[in-house]
């Protein structure tokens, strides 16, 4: 990769004596990366800004050098976020950009910022910097999305609705127990982006183009000036290494495909079919011939961005695969599958934090279906077990005759009379009513972690003491 510049100006002098032309405009299209990395422009900065004042500190180069060098930077620095800064494609990626603005700015002292470092070894670092501000923000997206669901669930811990198995109706849990589930699954993806960051928390910069370098550089004092827990420890490993990407995409991927299951969810309880849920027009659309329509648009383009996220993921994957130690040019290809699912993945949390917080809860629809399929055909059963003393085998038989009898009636199994269930087995009395209702099967399930109203709200507790 690259080493020392004699002349940042034009491409071909770029890489000194080695080059007598410049490259064909084919080779420059494939080649430059400009387009997309100087998204990395504040992390190159920054870096630069540590390499540079660890230089000095250990007397490589002089401190007027670096005074220049860190006053050049934070120049160009203004100028890119004033967008007054030109980035060239000639110049190919972020970094000879920026050191090419920088000779103009200061002459001869600019060559000096590359000493003891590599091309390799920058990008490294500047996309670690990156991917972990990534992180950290998708973690504080998801903790605003876990409160979201808290409050819903608060709101909701009485709720009746109907739990579902391949999507028929299984037994009677409370919105507020559903809500609860979608905070654990979001809860494991904000513990696996706080893993990540303690994973990538290591400094890649010094490690040069593959072997470190013979310059007395001091590692421990770029890592922590740009707030690394420590260095890296092999070089070879470091340049080549893009499992910060991956772990990354990883995370973005199982985090969407969370969201996508929610997603589905909010289509189908919003259909007429179900109206579980109404959105407002903030998160729907219309239709441009059906003037009936509304649209859950907002829940649909998120269940959409999962396939996107996952392209990524397999795709930086697939790259990787291959690639023999240490750094090989495929991996200038990992940037733009990892800005764009972080994108994807940030407008998903958003959308979805916002539909969270915006549906209306239609609590009556809600109740009438949760005692719908015979529901309560399990509290049955448990019945027959805990009063009547009937091996649970038996009582599932003798409560999938009481299920055919009420079908065979049209009418629920509390709708069902004592003669009509003594009839099945005569060892049942007046006193199961009391677990037929919806309302007395939830409030039954009081094992940890269960649904009752008592048991959603010790967990809503748990999680907002650590949320």
């Amino acid at each position: 990769m690259a080493e020392d510049i004699k002349d940042t100006k034009s491409s071909n002098q770029m890489w000194g004596g080695r080059f007598a032309s410049g490259p064909a405009a084919i080779m420059e299209e494939i080649n430059a990366s400009i387009g997309f990395d100087k998204k990395l422009y504040a992390q190159d900065i920054r870096g630069s800004i540590a390499h540079a004042t660890m230089l000095a500190h250990q007397g490589i180069i002089g401190t007027e050098d670096k005074d220049k060098i860190v006053h050049g930077l934070n120049t160009i620095l203004s100028e890119i976020e004033a967008g007054q800064f030109v980035f060239s494609r000639k110049l190919e990626d972020i970094h000879m950009n920026i050191e090419a603005r920088l000779a103009d700015l200061i002459g001869p002292a600019a060559g000096r910022l590359h000493t003891a470092r590599s091309r390799n070894d920058q990008v490294a670092l500047d996309f670690r910097l990156w991917v972990k501000e990534e992180l950290q923000k998708t973690e504080s997206m998801l903790t605003g999305l876990i409160a979201a669901f808290l409050d819903r669930a608060e709101e909701h811990a009485d709720t009746v609705m109907p739990g579902f198995t391949h999507l028929q109706t299984a037994q009677p849990v409370t919105f507020g127990h559903h809500c609860m589930a979608y905070v654990e699954m979001f809860g494991r993806d904000r513990q696996r982006v706080r893993h990540a960051i303690e994973h990538l928390d290591e400094s890649p910069i010094g490690a040069a183009a593959l072997a470190g370098t013979g310059y007395n550089i001091d590692r421990h004092m770029t890592a922590k000036a740009l707030g690394f827990r420590e260095p890296t420890r092999n070089s070879i490993d470091t340049v080549s290494d893009r499992d910060f990407a991956l772990e990354f995409l990883s995370i973005a991927s199982i985090a969407a495909t969370h969201l996508s299951r929610l997603a589905e969810e909010i289509v189908i309880w919003s259909t007429p079919q179900f109206g579980f849920i109404r959105l407002s027009d903030a998160f729907s659309t219309g239709s441009s011939i059906m003037p009936q329509k509304k649209n859950p648009d907002a829940a649909e383009l998120v269940r959409a961005k999962t396939g996107r996220i996952n392209g990524s993921l397999i795709a930086l994957l697939t790259i990787m695969k291959g690639l023999p130690l240490a750094y090989s040019k495929d991996m200038q290809e990992d940037k733009e599958q990892v800005f764009d699912a972080a994108e994807s993945l940030e407008l998903a949390i958003a959308a979805m934090t916002g539909m969270v917080r915006d549906m209306t809860i239609r609590t009556d629809r809600m109740k009438a279906a949760a005692g719908s399929g015979y529901s309560t055909a399990t509290d049955l059963a448990d019945w027959l077990v805990r009063e009547a003393g009937l091996p649970f085998r038996d009582a599932h038989h003798v409560t999938g005759r009481a299920v055919a009898l009420a079908e065979s009636k049209t009418c629920d199994l509390a709708e069902l009379s004592l003669e009509d269930l003594q009839g099945i087995h005569a060892a049942i009395t007046a006193d199961v009513f009391n677990v037929l209702t919806v309302e007395a099967s939830v409030a039954s399930r009081r094992s940890f972690g269960g649904t009752a109203p008592s048991e959603v709200r010790k967990q809503i507790a748990w999680w907002r003491a650590r949320n």
